[in-house]
C-alpha cells in the first residue's frame, strides 16, 4: 500500500526518545530527560510582543511563499552584519523550520543515484531526507581525536563522479564541534573546480563558547557560489515551536524551484511567526541571546567536568551548541541498549549514538537547569558503576 520512498524513512530517534520520556513522566515516573534539542528558556519577551502586535493588527492572512518583504530584508541584513554574506532578499526563502528548508533543498537538487557526503556523527535527519530524495548518503567517519570534523583528505577521498553535495554542520549537532577558518579553507580548496554543492547548516551559530564562528560561504567567492546557507531561530532564541527556518543561495534558479515546491506543499510559513522573527534577526533580541549563551556555557563546563570524572566515560568539550557526545566504548558498544537500560533503571533519557551514525556514544543535551544536570549525571555514574 505504501510507497517505497516513505517505507525507506526511519522515525527521528531524537523525537521518539523525547516523546517516550515525556510519556513516562506523564505516567508519574521519575524521569530526567536530556534527549531533546530544545532550550529550556522561554522565547524572549520582545519577540512575543511583536507576535501580539501582529495578531492585534489582524496580520493573519496568506503571505508570499518566501516570506514578507520586511522579514526577507531583516534576514539579508543579518547575514551581511553577522556573517559577511551579501544575499539579496530575493536569494532567501523562509520555511517551517530548518528541517523544511532542507527538505525543499534536497528535493530540488538531489536526483536518483546522486551521492551526498555526510560527516558522521550527523544530525539524524540528513541521511533520511537524502534517501527520500533518491540520493545515496556517503558517510565519512570522524573521531574524538579529530574533534569530530572531516579533514580535507577525507573529503577528497570520498568524492566520486556521482558526488552532488557535501553537508557541513558548524557548530555540530550532536558533537558541538566548530570548524575553524583554516579548516574550511582546506575544504574549499578540495572543492575548487568541482560542481559539488555545499549545504551549510548553521543553526547553532549563536551558541559558540571558545571559538569564533565562521560562515562556510564567507570563505571565498567560489564557496559562496556553491554554498546553500541554512539557519533558523529555534536554538538561538528558543523559538522551537514557532517553526522558523530559512535558507539563502545566490542561485536564482534554485530559489525559484524551492518556492515552486513550497507553494504546492506548505505555502507560506505562519504569518505571525514571520513578524515575530524580525526582532530576533535585527539585533533587538541580542541581549537575550547572549544571556542564554552564557548560561549554556556554564552548564557545558559543569557537565563536561562531571562526565569526565566517571570511570569508563569521556567527552570532548564542545565548542558550540548544547550537547555532549559522550564516549561509552569502555562500557558498551551498543548505544541503544545502553540508553534503554539507563532510562529503565535510572530514569535518565539520552539519545543513542547509533542514531547519529556513530556507535559507542550517547548524546546528552545540557539545555536544562544545573540541578537536573547534576542529578542526571549522578544517576549515570551510579548506572555505569
Amino acid at each position: 500500500m505504501l510507497t517505497k520512498r516513505v517505507k525507506r524513512l526511519n522515525e527521528s530517534m531524537t523525537i521518539a526518545i523525547s516523546t517516550l520520556a515525556r510519556n513516562l513522566k506523564a505516567e508519574g515516573k521519575d524521569v530526567l530527560s536530556f534527549s531533546a534539542g530544545e532550550p529550556d528558556f522561554d522565547t524572549p519577551e520582545i519577540i512575543k510582543e511583536e507576535a501580539i502586535k501582529a495578531l492585534k493588527k489582524g496580520f493573519t492572512k496568506y503571505t508570499a511563499v518566501a516570506g514578507i518583504p520586511e522579514l526577507l530584508e531583516a534576514i539579508s541584513l543579518k547575514l551581511k552584519r553577522d556573517n559577511g554574506l551579501k544575499y539579496k532578499p530575493s536569494n532567501i526563502i523562509t520555511s517551517n523550520g530548518a528541517k523544511h528548508s532542507l527538505f525543499n533543498l534536497f528535493q530540488s537538487l538531489i536526483e536518483h543515484g546522486d551521492e551526498v557526503i555526510i560527516p558522521a556523527p550527523y544530525w539524524v535527519t540528513y541521511p533520511e531526507l537524502v534517501r527520500y530524495s533518491g540520493g545515496i548518503p556517503i558517510t565519512v567517519e570522524t573521531t574524538d581525536e579529530s574533534g569530530f570534523k572531516i579533514s580535507a583528505k577525507q573529503l577528497k577521498d570520498a568524492i566520486t563522479p556521482r558526488t552532488k553535495m557535501l553537508i557541513l554542520t558548524t557548530p555540530s549537532n550532536p558533537t558541538g564541534s566548530v570548524y575553524s577558518k583554516k579548516e574550511l579553507e582546506e575544504i574549499a580548496e578540495v572543492l575548487k573546480g568541482t560542481d559539488i554543492f555545499v549545504c551549510s547548516d548553521e543553526m547553532y551559530e549563536k551558541l559558540i563558547y571558545d571559538k569564533e564562528f565562521v560562515s562556510v560561504a564567507s570563505i571565498s567567492d567560489d564557496m559562496f557560489q556553491r554554498t546553500i546557507t541554512v539557519n533558523g531561530l529555534s536554538k538561538s532564541v528558543a523559538m522551537t515551536g514557532w517553526r522558523f527556518g530559512y535558507l539563502a543561495t545566490p542561485l536564482d534558479e534554485l530559489v525559484d524551484a524551492m518556492k515552486k515546491l513550497q507553494s504546492q506543499s506548505a505555502s507560506n510559513i505562519n504569518s505571525i511567526t514571520q513578524h515575530a522573527a524580525i526582532p530576533a534577526l535585527d539585533g533587538r533580541a541580542d541581549k537575550d541571546i547572549e544571556f542564554m549563551r552564557q548560561e549554556f556555557q556554564k552548564r557545558r563546563d559543569l557537565a563536561v567536568g562531571l562526565i569526565n570524572d566517571i570511570d569508563g566515560l569521556s567527552v570532548v568539550k564542545p565548542d558550540g551548541a548544547f550537547y555532549l557526545f559522550i564516549n561509552i566504548k569502555e562500557i558498551s558498544n551498543d548505544s541503544m541498549n545502553f540508553a534503554q537500560e539507563l532510562l529503565a533503571k535510572k530514569g535518565v533519557a539520552v539519545i543513542p549514538g547509533i542514531g547519529f551514525g556513530s556507535e559507542g556514544y550517547v548524546r546528552f543535551s545540557f539545555a536544562t537547569d544545573e540541578k537536573s544536570i547534576i542529578e542526571g549525571i549522578k544517576r549515570i555514574k551510579e548506572f555505569v558503576s
